[in-house]
């Protein structure tokens, strides 16, 4: 069995913004990313993404780009990052799908296609949808949030993925 960090990525992996993060000019990687992605991968950890990508939907990008986005982030991180896998699906726009966060289907084929156990893995996202999906499959959560509150809804909170994973470290000693 694999352990394995599950890495949502608007916001964990590159900054967000309030329209979508679909070109290569827009995809800014936060300081301490690269570092975290080391830190866990040496640390045994499986690295994969799992993020909704509506925008595919919403006919303001295509598959490609959102792979031209991945593929960069590999480039600029080492290659660290074992799979991607995105929903292109919005329910206002073609389909209802479980693949969807809040719906855990991503991360159960991820989880079946390579052996990962639940009880040493996570999920790190900055919403709660991810934490919601993430809980559906048994896994610890951190939220990365400058709201310093803990909540019941995740496990952990951190203010970016250097101190995410820095928190996984610490809880697995």
């Amino acid at each position: 069995m694999n352990k394995c960090i599950f890495l949502d990525r608007d916001g964990v992996l590159n900054e967000d913004r309030p329209d979508y993060v679909y070109k290569v000019e827009d995809f800014i990687i936060p300081d301490g990313v690269p570092e975290a992605l080391r830190l866990l991968k040496q640390a045994g950890y499986m690295l994969i993404v799992i993020t909704n990508q509506a925008g595919i939907a919403k006919g303001l990008y295509s598959r490609d780009d959102v792979m031209t986005c991945y593929n960069y982030l590999q480039e600029q991180c080492g290659q660290l990052i074992d799979a991607i896998y995105y929903c292109p699906h919005h329910p206002k726009y073609d389909t209802e799908s479980l693949t969807r966060k809040p719906g855990s289907l991503l991360l159960e084929k991820a989880m079946a296609k390579y052996n990962i156990e639940p009880d040493v893995s996570w999920m790190i996202g900055d919403a709660l949808r991810d934490m919601q999906a993430g809980r559906r499959v048994g896994v610890r959560t951190i939220r990365i949030t400058h709201d310093a509150a803990t909540s019941d809804e995740y496990d952990g909170h951190a203010a970016n993925l250097l101190e995410a994973s820095r928190f996984v470290l610490d809880y697995a000693a």
